[in-house]
């Protein structure tokens, strides 16, 4: 690149040469599977398979369809789930790459994932899971406004249309596309779907010509008289992308300089496109230009990289779908924190591109370009020392004594030499990022610590069992390392499709312009209402909602509210962002709201008991509403006889377990607690550990019950409370058993008090565990370097009377509530019942993930809604068949000292040694009173009166 400014002041070029150094151990990499064939042919022949020629299906919905979206012949529909097989005939055996020609049929708006297989098996690690775009763009050709002037971000919609697709690597090490051997002879070639569905016309056997250089290139624009084009200045608004392969990638808003277009200084504009939700490796953005005339053209970019300190973010160009020439492979944009125009060039001269009359599709895409064998080396060190750590914890436990020397490096012949390899690996990645950079970054300081420190551990191998904490912690920076550096954030006002001799505007504001920018920006946030989201105009009927979400959410619900329930109902909402603790005081003040979101399951029924929240059974359609839900998700907004919110999230444990650690241990994940107790000891051989939640004790006041006593009381037939909630139930024997039980793994197990289960996760200290669901997004996003080892399932369960197993676990939600004043309690209820449709809930799902990525997934509790969003099927049976186990807590006057004083109870057992009956009676005394004081106060019967009324 070029930069437009005269300086070239601290500009990356990116170095070649680096190749990855991974573990030798690694059969069914790729790297080993195109070494086993590099001596094998690369026939020019084309193989063409039509999709309607299947030999075999598996699973129902496939099916044949003739001239689909405008294509020429017939083509089969693969839905979401089974599998499909052709036969084809090889002449010319050798290497070929494999493309098709596939139609994204409507699903889950995920990408569409595929496993393929050659002659019955996978023919190396990343074939199992292949990766396919959807298309998409937005909703309206121009941006709308709100009702104050305010740029709404505009929707995402899909635009499907048929795409012709090599298969590639999804997490983007390998620029080329995948080459695979066939023998000669008829092959068969299988398809699995693991998400989302879609049509194929035909899978092709081909060969991926190479690129020519840009001076090949030139050579032949000179050869073909190809002259500059005169006069030409085609400037294009990045925001206005016309197609991209993810929801997430919609139109930004960036007031950080005057000089971004179109530009306000107090309104908010949608300006440029990017930024951090473009940096997976994969993800495009496509425009159009539209030629004049028949020429050689510049490409100029607007850009910041202000993300990436010390290391580049990479992007490829392709025109029309191809490469121009091989340098628009790995484009590299260097760290700066403010605007700068960037002339794609070598340095010396810009590029020039050669453009006919008309439209043209110009597509950047992430890639890793230069970075992509640092990460595959350093992912495959964090592997090695990883497994290396466990081997060491096997001897020494995660709390080694450091007074003695446990003679590692003979117990572990092979410690030495992999510490001083790892040594030499990571400093050479460390050394090469900052010859490429100049700079020894932050990026580069992360490695060079774990450097130093293999280094003192070879010099001394007696200090590793004392050092081991800080080499856990300095392996999980690694991790977090390969995180960073995988992303290539890079944000873009305009592109400048022009004649070389075009003057570009200038990219940095003056002085004067930044002064007027700053005082203007002071002075708006004085006058202008940034906490009201969207339109804010009433129409005859109107809801005030108030939510406690983020401004991200906020917007993606007004979007919603504006384009779907508004317009359908006629009721205006004022939606409003507040903190989470002023609901109480503004409703004491009489300045509530009409209805209050994401508010969490203990409030609505504190409301109820002080007439503050209104009874959702006094509507004529409350009994068709609530089958949404499961009763579950129902039970804590239920009191004395009505129900007080509507349930919107809902979350429960799953197990979590490592398949490669359980394999080498000889292990199988638990299907009942027996089989945890005799699981324990395996792990506990090798100085692992198995997880189980606890809370932390620092908020002791708003604890709620534990969610391990809480699966193993529901298990074994317990209750939280007696009949109407006017005691606690937890005095029962079988409540006394299985807190005994709780605390026993605690004291005779030693399993930890406190523990990070998801890093441990990673490292492989805690191989297995039962945490939240909502972890699985978690590991999904952060933990890149152990995808595909790990899975989940139903939690263990207890064998009842009748020989079935019960997996009952306890449920956390949030909900939506109506207030008691609320002012039109009809327009509220059709809000709410909008909100918590199926699709609504879809809606909001999606765009969530859309928008922020898989790590916001979207735990809803309405039953349908759940199944339409982007799980991968396996994945959504597993969380399917725990849902139908799940219970709720009831919440009652005063229970919210339940889950303190069993916590209490706990602690007094497990760090002070205290009978488990006694404490717990001790406690459910301080339960009872609390309980009976606040039924006093309701003036609701207490345990005995209630128990006279029942009889």
């Amino acid at each position: 690149m070029i930069p437009s400014r005269e300086s070239d002041k601290g500009r990356v070029r990116a170095m070649g040469g680096f190749e990855a150094v991974t573990s030798t151990g690694t059969e069914n990499s790729y790297d080993s599977y195109l070494s086993r064939y590099s001596s094998e042919k690369h026939p020019a022949e084309i193989i063409r398979v039509e999709g309607e020629d299947y030999i075999d299906v598996s699973g129902n919905g496939f099916k044949n369809v003739d001239q689909y979206e405008g294509l020429d012949g017939k083509a089969v529909i693969m839905p979401d789930s089974g599998g499909i097989s052709w036969n084809f005939n090889v002449h010319n055996p050798g290497i070929y790459n494999i493309r098709i020609h596939y139609f994204p049929l409507a699903g889950k708006s995920s990408a569409i994932e595929r496993k393929l297989t050659i002659n019955d098996s996978v023919p190396f690690t990343g074939a199992d899971n292949l990766s396919f775009d959807r298309i998409w763009g937005n909703q309206d050709q121009e941006i709308q406004r709100d009702d104050r002037g305010n740029d709404l971000r505009p929707k995402q919609i899909e635009k499907p249309e048929w795409v012709l697709t090599s298969f590639n690597d999804s997490e983007g090490y390998y620029e080329e596309p995948y080459s695979f051997f066939f023998g000669k002879g008829i092959q068969k070639l299988s398809l699995e779907s693991l998400r989302e569905p879609m049509i194929i016309d035909y899978i092709e056997l081909y060969q991926e010509k190479p690129v020519q250089t840009y001076e090949e290139v030139k050579s032949e624009y000179a050869a073909a008289g190809i002259q500059i084009a005169d006069d030409q200045n085609l400037v294009i608004q990045a925001e206005d992308a016309k197609r991209k392969s993810s929801p997430t990638l919609a139109p930004l808003s960036d007031r950080s300089s005057p000089t971004v277009i179109p530009y306000d200084i107090s309104k908010i504009r949608m300006n440029t496109i990017g930024g951090v939700n473009w940096k997976l490796p994969g993800q495009w953005i496509e425009w159009e230009v539209d030629a004049k005339e028949d020429g050689l053209y510049q490409l100029a970019l607007k850009r910041k990289q202000d993300q990436l300190r010390g290391v580049y973010a990479t992007r490829s160009i392709t025109i029309d779908g191809e490469y121009p020439f091989a340098e628009m492979k790995n484009i590299p944009f260097n760290f700066s924190m403010g605007w700068q125009t960037d002339i794609l060039g070598n340095g010396e001269e810009p590029y020039l591109f050669h453009l006919t009359p008309g439209i043209h599709r110009i597509r950047m895409t992430v890639t890793l370009g230069e970075v992509a064998p640092l990460l595959q080396t350093i992912e495959s060190s964090v592997l090695e020392l990883n497994e290396m750590y466990r081997k060491i914890i096997m001897i020494t436990s995660n709390t080694p004594d450091s007074y003695r020397d446990y003679q590692l490096d003979k117990r572990l012949p092979d410690m030495i030499e992999v510490f001083k390899r790892q040594e030499d690996t990571i400093r050479s990645v460390a050394d090469y990022l900052e010859q490429s950079t100049g700079e020894r970054s932050d990026k580069v300081a992360v490695l060079y610590t774990m450097v130093h420190q293999l280094e003192e551990m070879v010099k001394a191998p007696e200090t590793v069992a004392r050092h081991l904490s800080s080499f856990k912690t300095n392996v999980g920076g690694l991790g977090t390392w390969i995180l960073s550096i995988r992303e290539q954030p890079l944000t873009l006002d305009y592109m400048i499709v022009s004649s070389p001799d075009v003057k570009l505007p200038r990219a940095n504001a003056t002085w004067w312009e930044k002064v007027k920018h700053e005082v203007g920006s002071l002075i708006s946030s004085y006058t202008v209402d940034y906490d009201s989201i969207g339109n804010t105009g009433k129409a005859d009927r109107s809801v005030t909602v108030w939510t406690t979400t983020g401004r991200d959410q906020a917007q993606i619900m007004k979007g919603l509210i504006d384009d779907t329930f508004t317009p359908e109902t006629g009721i205006s909402v004022n939606l409003r962002l507040v903190p989470g603790n002023i609901l109480l005081p503004a409703t004491l003040s009489g300045e509530g709201p009409d209805v209050a979101m994401q508010i969490g399951e203990d409030m609505p029924v504190n409301y109820a008991m002080r007439g503050a929240a209104a009874d959702l059974t006094a509507f004529d359609d409350y009994d068709e509403i609530v089958t949404r839900f499961r009763d579950s998700a129902l039970t804590p907004y239920e009191y004395n006889g009505g129900l007080y919110a509507l349930p919107e999230q809902q979350t429960f444990p799953m197990l979590f377990f490592r398949k490669d650690i359980l394999n080498e241990l000889g292990l199988t994940p638990p299907n009942t607690w027996q089989d945890v107790y005799n699981m324990i000891s395996v792990l506990q051989k090798h100085n692992m550990e198995f997880y189980l939640p606890i809370e932390n004790p620092t908020n002791n006041a708003t604890l709620v019950p534990n969610a391990t006593f809480s699966m193993l009381l529901y298990q074994n037939g317990g209750q939280f409370y007696g009949e109407g909630g006017a005691d606690s139930a937890l005095d029962s024997d079988i409540s006394m058993e299985q807190f005994k039980k709780w605390t026993q793994f605690y004291s005779n197990y030693k399993f930890p008090l406190q523990a990070d289960f998801s890093n441990r996760f990673r490292t492989g200290e805690m191989p297995i565990g039962i945490a939240d669901y909502s972890i699985y997004n978690m590991l999904t996003v952060l933990a890149p370097e152990i995808k595909g080892l790990w899975d989940f399932s139903m939690v263990p369960g207890t064998e009842q009377a009748d020989g079935s197993i019960s997996h009952e676990v306890a449920s956390h939600t949030t909900g939506v509530m109506m207030l008691k004043n609320a002012a039109d309690k009809d327009a509220a209820w059709t809000f709410m019942k909008w909100w918590t449709s199926k699709d609504s809930q879809v809606m909001f799902g999606r765009a969530m993930e859309g928008l922020l990525g898989e790590a916001a997934r979207y735990p809803t509790a309405n039953i349908e809604a759940l199944e339409e969003l982007p799980w991968p099927i396996k994945d959504y049976r597993n969380l399917e068949s725990q849902w139908e186990w799940v219970r709720g807590i009831p919440q009652v006057p005063g229970g919210y000292f339940t889950g303190r004083h069993l916590d209490n109870a706990f602690r007094k057992v497990v760090n002070e040694h205290e009978n488990p009956r006694e404490a717990l009676s001790d406690y459910i005394l301080y339960i009872n009173d609390e309980i009976d004081v606040k039924r006093k106060e309701f003036r609701l019967p207490n345990a005995m009166e209630a128990e006279k009324n029942g009889n």
